[in-house]
């Protein structure tokens, strides 16, 4: 992979850099296909209005009060990768390992890549990062990781190929758009960040963890905890659906028991939705990928044979990043519970002795994604506005500016659509 880099490098240095301002040709090395579009405005304000986002990719990932920069002219590169699967049939393609690629006329010399969210495509990250980001000046990639849908699991030969690919995709991409800034701007970008919510999270561990060569630092929003001896997806959401049944009926036995999974006291009031809406059909479709042979109801994980444990030891996280690292994550989340994920997580760095690359900040009223904090303004927080804060934190910290200590932010009064303080 790192001799892959360096041809890359030298292949888009070989040919004369274009200049930082109109329109030019930029090739993304390895993409069996691309489309190039000069844009007046490469932020979510300007893309949607002329078809060059997917508003449905990033629908409930935000609050609408979460600030919406624009004005942001440059280039715009679509794309894929070689690939066998065609669950994304974004543009016509019918092709995954689908691939946006921002290039802004006015470059601070930064690069910042990301992942999607859940099964998402490749815009699922424009509104929560790629516009803050592309306001600041950096270049923006994103990567659908090369199968998307509620039926990813059918992608690979193997349990756990799915997921692995996702990892690799992430590389790619990371690599490739390296070299296509280097052709644009005629130099490699000074700084190179991983940032991602969800999955998307789980990825910039991943990334920081086994490549962190391709990366100065990276922020982890809400990421996923892959772990062969959990927790993990296996061990909290089982219990959780099995219980439900009885605590909406009034047991109090049942209501105790979706606490004992992880689950917050205090998030009761989004069970129902969570259940609704996200729990059952995220066990399906990861057992469909782990487990693919288990044909029952109640699923418990630790039973379960040797192989399937192997599939997720394939992709699971270690705490051994090698880069700085901000994650973020809710104190209601609902469905990545705190205390089964980034608590547990921090704690695996700690073991590593990787702490002092990391700062964590556990937001009180956080959920999982930021839309529902227009249906309980009262009682959730906004996660989006403190990315933001943290992103700045991390500019800082990589110029020799320490962040705040990791910490419980409280709720804040005043507008938390758009502020955070990390301290």
């Amino acid at each position: 992979m790192r001799l892959f880099l360096v041809l890359a490098m030298m292949l888009a240095l070989a040919t004369p850099a274009h200049a930082t301002s109109g329109c030019g040709n930029v090739r993304v090395p390895g993409a069996a296909a691309q489309r190039l579009s000069c844009l007046d405005d490469l932020t979510t304000t300007g893309t949607l209005a002329t078809g060059h986002t997917v508003q449905s990719d990033w629908a409930g990932l935000t609050s609408a009060g979460f600030p919406a920069p624009k004005g942001v002219p440059g280039i715009q590169v679509d794309g894929y990768f070689p690939d066998s699967s065609t669950s994304n049939t974004t543009h016509g393609w019918n092709h995954d390992a689908q691939f946006v690629l921002r290039l802004p006329d006015r470059w601070n010399g930064g690069l910042v890549v990301s992942g999607s969210p859940g099964v998402r495509r490749q815009y699922a990250n424009d509104r929560a990062i790629g516009d803050q980001v592309l306001a600041a000046g950096y270049a923006f990639a994103a990567t659908d990781k090369g199968n998307t849908g509620a039926d990813f699991h059918t992608d690979g030969r193997r349990p756990g190929d799915a997921i692995a690919e996702w990892n690799s995709r992430v590389t790619q991409l990371t690599v490739a758009a390296k070299a296509a800034v280097a052709h644009r701007y005629g130099r490699l970008p000074s700084r190179t960040l991983a940032a991602g919510m969800s999955n998307g999270g789980y990825l910039v561990r991943w990334q920081l963890e086994n490549r962190p060569w391709l990366y100065d630092g990276g922020i982890d929003w809400e990421g996923t905890l892959w772990h062969e001896d959990g927790p993990n997806l296996f061990t909290f959401l089982p219990p959780a659906i099995k219980a439900y049944p009885a605590y909406a009926t009034g047991s109090s036995q049942a209501h105790q028991e979706i606490l004992d999974a992880g689950f917050a006291p205090g998030s009761e009031f989004l069970w129902k939705y969570h259940n609704d809406v996200y729990w059952g059909l995220t066990q399906r479709i990861y057992q469909a990928e782990f487990d693919p042979s288990f044909a029952g109801t109640d699923y418990d994980y630790a039973a379960r044979p040797r192989p399937v444990h192997r599939a997720v030891e394939r992709i699971s996280l270690t705490g051994r990043i090698g880069k700085p690292l901000i994650t973020l994550h809710g104190t209601l989340d609902t469905l990545l519970p705190i205390t089964r994920d980034s608590d547990v997580y921090q704690r695996m760095l700690t073991d590593q002795g990787r702490a002092g690359l990391q700062r964590y900040y556990r937001i009180v009223d956080g959920n999982h994604v930021d839309g529902l904090y227009d249906a309980y303004p009262d009682k959730l927080r906004p996660i989006g506005p403190c990315f933001r804060t943290a992103f700045s934190a991390l500019e800082g910290w990589l110029d020799g500016v320490r962040p705040p200590a990791s910490a419980t932010i409280p709720r804040a009064s005043g507008d938390l659509a758009s502020a955070c303080a990390l301290s």
